[in-house]
């Protein structure tokens, strides 16, 4: 009796047969690995087996996290199953974020946050609060204060400084004969910033009037609006009560701004 040969089919003609098109998306769960198995036509239009492979694992995710998998789908993937689908989402790798400390332990040992210690401390009476907030100020208190630095700024810029020590910049302009460091003329102007909107020449005059005499004064404004635009020049007639002014008004708080006092640089022609 003759031998008759098998003819073994395909798996793409089997499924034609079977089916008569591409047969729906199966899933198999075998030793902590899921099999995802689907059909689908190439560039060729042949019929193609992808088969996909899953390592089932747990993990701990945030609340969020778990919670958004659990919403219910909507539009053309309302009728999936739970997890990603292959055609309307890209499964891409995970990135997951451990953070050593979170934000509580954080504060909880973060000495500047701790309620009970206060950072600041006034200039006027020693207390701890800030100066702008200071009960004193405005009082003789504060005035005295202001005086003495005066005096104190005033001693220093009259007084030759000795060999080996630390000499001041506006000492060593004046040492040099009217010309600084800097090249500009040895005048006694300085600039002011950090000032608010809402300052007048008025204000401006009674910052500075305490501290000495003053040749000149300029606020400048914004033309369109008149509002101060943050900066103001003083010149005194005086050196040394030019350096006192830096020396008091630079870190002074004003208007619930702190000021920025210096020498004013020379224009450039």
């Amino acid at each position: 009796m003759p031998g008759v040969e098998t003819i073994k089919s395909s798996w793409a003609d089997e499924v034609e047969l079977d089916y008569g098109g591409l047969p729906p998306t199966t899933e198999n769960v075998e030793n902590g690995h899921k099999y995802v198995t689907e059909y689908k036509y190439n560039k060729d239009d042949k019929k193609t087996k992808v088969v996909r492979t899953y390592k089932i694992s747990k993990q701990v995710v945030p609340k969020t996290v778990a919670k958004r998998r659990t919403w219910t789908k909507f539009g053309e993937s309302k009728t999936d199953k739970p997890g990603p689908n292959s055609h309307t989402t890209m499964v891409s790798e995970e990135i997951i974020m451990q953070f050593l400390n979170s934000k509580e332990d954080e504060k909880a040992n973060d000495p500047l946050l701790d309620p009970t210690k206060n950072i600041a401390k006034c200039r006027i009476c020693n207390g701890e609060h800030w100066s702008v907030n200071c009960p004193y100020k405005g009082t003789a208190m504060d005035t005295n204060l202001m005086e003495k630095k005066a005096a104190a700024a005033a001693s220093a810029a009259v007084d030759a400084p000795k060999s080996g020590k630390y000499v001041p910049p506006f000492l060593k302009d004046s040492q040099k004969g009217g010309l600084g460091m800097r090249g500009r003329d040895d005048t006694a102007a300085i600039r002011i910033s950090n000032l608010s909107e809402s300052m007048t020449e008025a204000d401006l005059e009674e910052l500075v009037k305490k501290i000495g005499p003053q040749s000149k004064m300029y606020l400048a404004r914004d033309k369109n609006t008149g509002l101060c635009k943050g900066f103001a020049y003083v010149h005194f007639k005086q050196r040394k009560d030019a350096a006192a002014a830096i020396e008091i008004l630079n870190g002074h708080g004003y208007d619930h701004l702190i000021l920025s006092v210096e020498w004013s640089k020379p224009q450039n022609n």
